[in-house]
């Protein structure tokens, strides 16, 4: 099959106002390097393997609502990230402009909301 994932990159498209700004802020969440940083469109690539994610500018987004709430905008995808550390992570997330949401379905996992407010979490696993 042409097109296999294993041949090329993949990654996620995220929405935002500000893609630069919110491209800089996952890099330093994530630890990889901004790669493109185009106004329109911005791309943070990991430092080793295929996988990247990108933002590109929407300038009326609406941040989804979490927990979802009929009626409201809903999260379509977020992300999932795993770190040694949660509490720092946390801390670390806070200091580059994330919030913690209200809700916080799991002891193991914190949910935030990114400076554009899309909804990603960190967790420790084990």
């Amino acid at each position: 099959m042409q097109g296999r994932a294993e041949d090329g990159w993949w990654g996620v498209v995220i929405d935002a106002p500000e893609p630069c700004t919110l491209a800089a802020f996952y890099a330093e969440v994530l630890g990889w390097q901004v790669v493109g940083d185009d106004p329109d469109h911005a791309v943070v690539a990991a430092p080793s393997g295929v996988a990247y994610l990108a933002v590109q500018r929407s300038p009326d987004h609406q941040p989804p609502v979490w927990p979802a709430e009929a009626g409201d905008q809903q999260r379509q995808v977020h992300l999932d990230v795993e770190v040694l550390d949660l509490e720092e992570a946390v801390a670390g997330a806070l200091r580059l402009g994330a919030r913690l949401a209200a809700h916080q379905p799991q002891p193991s996992r914190r949910v935030l909301l990114d400076p554009a407010g899309h909804p990603f979490c960190l967790y420790r696993d084990g």
